[in-house]
């Protein structure tokens, strides 16, 4: 019976240190962070991607309600890449900062020590910038071909939630934590592979028929779950990376797994679209 207390006790203190960790949402900190608060902090990214896209989501049905569907053809693009800048103050950058680390360490060809060391240097080097302007152009390009579809909130909540399960597979057993301390270090093998598949048919089911409800055809059931299995390769793709590169994960890593899995979400549902 003791056990039911612990497990409650771990998912709020799990959720408490997800918010405060993806989100700029204030909460009070966790009263304690061990294996278990954060692999429930993980298995609660998803969660988390569902609340964030919530907020663009509103934000751009009232704007693309408000502005006349006549005049600039770039019309689409600024609803986008409004919905881009928005997301990236709600996570207050996190992400972001995570991928430009992670490309400048990843694209220096130095040993994984070094390379490491360059992550966690305050600056940008010219690797992450490119990779930084590279990324939220494809995003907001993706974002802005989905809404010119009408297919704009789906392709958002794909994004959002799609690339947050990245999370979710990056602190698998699989993955090793490539520096002793740091976010990757606390939440590296917490969550079980069973924890990712799960979550995952659960998310593309979900997804699927969020489609149809919105859609109201085979077309529309298929546009959510192309994201997020889009979001899901992008970051597996990121992770076999930083293991070859770098030894296992890092905050920085999976900072990097977000932003490329929106990317290639937003990319994936443009083309579905």
């Amino acid at each position: 019976m003791s056990d039911v207390p612990a497990a409650d006790s771990s998912a709020k203190e799990g959720m408490r240190l997800a918010l405060g960790t993806l989100t700029r949402i204030p909460v009070r900190p966790p009263g304690r962070v061990d294996a278990a608060v954060a692999g429930a902090a993980m298995r609660r990214a998803p969660l988390i991607g569902a609340l964030l896209a919530a907020i663009p989501i509103t934000a751009l049905a009232l704007l693309d309600w408000s502005m006349p569907a006549a005049g600039s053809p770039l019309r689409s693009m600024l609803l986008a890449a409004m919905c881009i800048a928005g997301l990236a103050w709600l996570t207050r950058g996190i992400h972001l900062d995570g991928l430009a680390d992670t490309a400048d360490a990843l694209a220096s060809g130095t040993p994984a020590e070094r390379a490491l060391q360059i992550a966690r240097q305050s600056d940008i080097g010219p690797f992450g910038v490119m990779t930084l302007v590279l990324v939220l152009l494809l995003q907001a390009c993706g974002l802005a071909v989905a809404i010119d579809a009408g297919r704009g909130g789906l392709a958002l909540a794909a994004a959002v939630i799609g690339s947050r399960l990245t999370l979710v597979w990056a602190c698998t057993p699989l993955l090793p934590a490539a520096r002793p301390d740091g976010l990757g270090a606390m939440v590296a093998g917490t969550t079980r592979l069973r924890d990712g598949i799960l979550l995952t048919l659960a998310v593309t089911a979900a997804g699927g028929a969020a489609g149809w409800l919105v859609v109201g055809s085979a077309a529309g059931t298929v546009l959510m779950p192309a994201g997020i299995l889009a979001a899901l390769l992008a970051g597996a793709i990121v992770l076999r990376t930083a293991r070859r590169r770098l030894g296992g994960i890092t905050g920085d890593v999976l900072g990097a797994c977000v932003e490329c899995g929106c990317c290639a979400a937003l990319v994936a549902t443009a083309i579905a679209c």
